[in-house]
C-alpha cells in the first residue's frame, strides 16, 4: 500500500514538473498536437502506479517534453505552420450560413446557432463573419450595424482602464501585490482597522483606483422579502 502511494507521489510530482516545463500553452486551447501531448504524457506518466518501471516512464516521458518543444519551435516558422496548425473554416460571410465550411468541421446548424446564442447571437443575418478558428473556438464579428456602440462612434474620450489590485483574499494577504505597489503590511492593518474589519473575516479586499480599499466580507446583508434579492435554493 505505501509502496503504491509513493509511486504515485513521485508520478504525479514528475506530471507537474513537465507540465510546468512545457508552459501555459499546453493547458490552455490546444492544437491537435497540443491535445496529443497531454494524452501521451498522461499515459506514460500514469503508467508506474500499476507498474514496477518508474524510472522508464518519467525518461519516456521527458523525450515526450522534448518532442513537444520541437515541435512548438517548428511552429514558428511560417511554411510549417500550415502544416501543424489547421487552417481556420469560414461559417458564416456576409450573413450567409457557407455550408461547405459547416460540412467540413461536421457541424449541425442546430450547434451553430447554439454557439451563436452563447456568444449573444440569435440572428445570423447580423453576423459578418464567423469563423471556427484552429483551436476549435468560434470567432463571431457582427456586421457593423449590429456591433455595440464604441466611445469613438460618439467622439467620445475614456480615461484608462484601472484594473482592482488584490491586497486580501480568503483571509490571506497577497504580499507580491502589496510589494508591487511599494504598500507593507502595517498599512494595510491601519486600513483595515479603520474599516473595522479583521484580516481573517475578509473573502476579497481590492486596491481600487482612489487608493482605497474594497472590503468583501463573510458577512451577508439581510433582504429578506426583497425580489431584487432573491437566491434559487432553499437558502432563503
Amino acid at each position: 500500500m505505501m509502496e503504491t502511494i509513493y509511486r504515485t507521489v513521485i508520478v504525479f510530482a514528475a506530471g507537474y514538473l513537465f507540465l510546468r516545463a512545457t508552459g501555459k500553452k499546453a493547458v490552455s486551447q490546444m492544437h491537435t498536437f497540443d491535445l496529443l501531448y497531454i494524452f501521451v504524457l498522461t499515459n506514460i506518466i500514469s503508467t508506474p502506479v500499476e507498474d514496477e518501471h518508474v524510472g522508464k516512464a518519467i525518461i519516456y516521458a521527458g523525450c515526450t517534453v522534448i518532442l513537444y518543444k520541437i515541435f512548438i519551435r517548428l511552429a514558428l516558422h511560417n511554411k510549417l505552420r500550415w502544416i501543424l496548425y489547421e487552417s481556420p473554416t469560414v461559417l458564416i460571410h456576409n450573413g450567409d450560413i457557407d455550408r461547405k465550411g459547416l460540412k467540413k468541421v461536421r457541424m449541425p446548424i442546430n450547434e451553430l446557432l447554439s454557439h451563436l446564442r452563447v456568444q449573444g447571437y440569435v440572428d445570423t443575418q447580423n453576423i459578418a463573419i464567423a469563423i471556427m478558428e484552429e483551436t476549435g473556438n468560434i470567432s463571431v464579428i457582427p456586421k457593423a450595424d449590429y456591433r455595440p456602440v464604441q466611445p469613438n462612434d460618439l467622439n467620445l474620450s475614456v480615461k484608462k482602464e484601472f484594473l482592482p489590485i488584490p491586497l486580501i483574499m480568503d483571509g490571506q494577504i497577497v504580499y507580491h501585490n502589496l510589494k508591487y505597489l511599494q504598500l507593507d503590511r502595517e498599512w494595510l492593518e491601519s486600513e483595515l482597522a479603520k474599516a473595522g474589519e479583521k484580516l481573517e473575516n475578509i473573502t476579497l479586499a481590492t486596491l481600487l483606483e482612489d487608493r482605497t480599499l474594497f472590503i468583501d466580507n463573510y458577512e451577508e446583508k439581510e433582504h429578506m422579502g426583497d425580489p431584487y434579492y432573491y437566491k434559487p435554493g432553499r437558502d432563503n
